[in-house]
């Protein structure tokens, strides 16, 4: 009988020959049935859309709750108003956000939300926990669906967007087939997690050749509500973008956020999104979507202008992204202005170039301009004009600037209309 001595040469033969058993973990199982991510799977995005009879199953899941629950009188008078936006089939914010997480537990995927305030949201529009006036009893409004497959997770994390943001990262490691989410209280706020979004989120894939799925949402918007709580620094995420690294998008409509979202799981492989997501847009009686951007409409990385019948005859070409195009689209419809189209860029990367250049070939009489509300060396403008070195464009922005938006409401407005008159000049 041979005697094997341990670390010896003869053990390394016979385990390079006859590997050791392992059995895999059931983390390690989910992500096997994943792959890498190349170029051309970012060229169109997948099947995100929801047959009417299961967005109506959604809708009325999320709007129902136990007959004893006494809830607040403010939240009743905001249900009555979301009956009657989807009766004039004007789905707002709210609605697409808890329709997203709600089918995708139909579906058999697990929801996980936390951040700081997120049942109920800082702007108050998700009130995704409903809590009874008089005992302050709790009724988590995603967790009572009929045909419920997966589970619905929502936590208030503490005010530390370090440990916070780190530790669903490190879930969203653990459990690929879990839409896991993070949300800032204002976006300025994730700068105390820039280490985890420097060292992981961004880098992991390149360094470790390891996958995550976490969004990041990340309030972002100029409503004159000063420095620190207007900017989720969007120039710092685009400026770390690279090898289809991370997602970056700043959606317009409830609808394309609501495939966005969808898309994270419907993908084949995992990619962390960062969202600027909206303040004032939550509940902007124009940023709407009907049922059918739901149900017959995927996710749009660009979204062409719907208002102009004669691409010859359009002299400017507004680019931009979130809140400022309802702003332009105020002013272009208030003075009539059919020689001028605005066109949002809803993802930011991967830039979609082939969509981008038929813009440019649909408007070729137009000049091009990028409009945005950031100042002049912050917002997408260093890295849009570093992406299309041939195209000639201006800039309408706020001046250069060392802190991110002024402190004074009339300072901020001034600014404000003194950019949407630029724009249109």
């Amino acid at each position: 009988m041979r005697v094997m001595i341990p670390n010896s040469p003869e053990r390394l033969d016979q385990v390079k020959e006859e590997p050791l058993h392992y059995d895999y973990q059931e983390p390690e199982l989910a992500w096997k049935q994943l792959r890498k991510s190349t170029s051309e799977d970012f060229k169109e995005s997948p099947d995100t859309t929801l047959s009417k009879e299961l967005f109506d199953e959604v809708f009325e899941g999320m709007m129902s709750y136990k007959s004893d629950l006494k809830i607040l009188r403010k939240v009743d008078k905001l249900f009555k108003q979301k009956r009657k936006q989807k009766e004039n089939n004007a789905m707002d914010w709210s609605i697409g956000e808890l329709a997203a997480y709600g089918s995708l537990l139909l579906e058999g995927y697990d929801v996980r939300l936390s951040g700081q305030d997120t049942k109920r949201g800082t702007f108050s529009h998700r009130h995704a926990v409903l809590y009874d006036e008089d005992t302050n009893q709790d009724y988590d409004r995603l967790s009572h669906y009929k045909n419920q497959k997966g589970t619905f997770r929502i936590y208030n994390s503490p005010l530390s967007e370090l440990g916070a943001l780190g530790f669903e990262y490190g879930y969203s490691l653990a459990s690929p087939n879990t839409l896991t989410l993070w949300e800032a209280q204002f976006g300025d706020f994730c700068n105390g997690a820039q280490t985890v979004i420097d060292e992981f989120i961004v880098s992991a894939e390149s360094k470790w050749d390891r996958m995550s799925g976490l969004v990041m949402l990340l309030p972002h918007g100029y409503e004159g509500q000063g420095p620190d709580h207007s900017s989720a620094r969007l120039e710092r995420f685009l400026q770390l973008c690279a090898e289809f690294n991370i997602i970056v998008a700043n959606c317009t409509t409830p609808a394309n956020f609501f495939h966005l979202l969808r898309r994270q799981l419907k993908w084949p492989f995992r990619k962390p999104l960062v969202h600027m997501s909206p303040k004032s847009l939550l509940r902007h009686p124009q940023c709407v979507s009907p049922i059918e951007d739901f149900t017959e409409r995927g996710f749009h990385e660009l979204i062409d202008d719907p208002w102009i019948t004669a691409p010859g005859k359009v002299k400017r070409v507004l680019l931009c992204s979130g809140k400022i195009y309802y702003d332009l689209l105020k002013k272009q419809q208030d003075d009539n202005r059919k020689d001028v189209a605005i066109v949002r860029l809803e993802q930011l990367f991967p830039l979609p170039y082939q969509q981008m250049d038929n813009i440019v070939k649909r408007y070729k009489n137009a000049a091009f301009y990028w409009v945005q509300e950031e100042p002049a060396n912050m917002g997408a403008w260093v890295y849009l004009l570093s992406c299309y070195q041939n195209l000639d464009w201006k800039l309408v922005a706020r001046k250069a600037s060392a802190s991110p938006a002024s402190g004074f409401m009339n300072v901020h407005q001034r600014e404000q209309d003194r950019l949407v008159k630029q724009a249109f000049e």
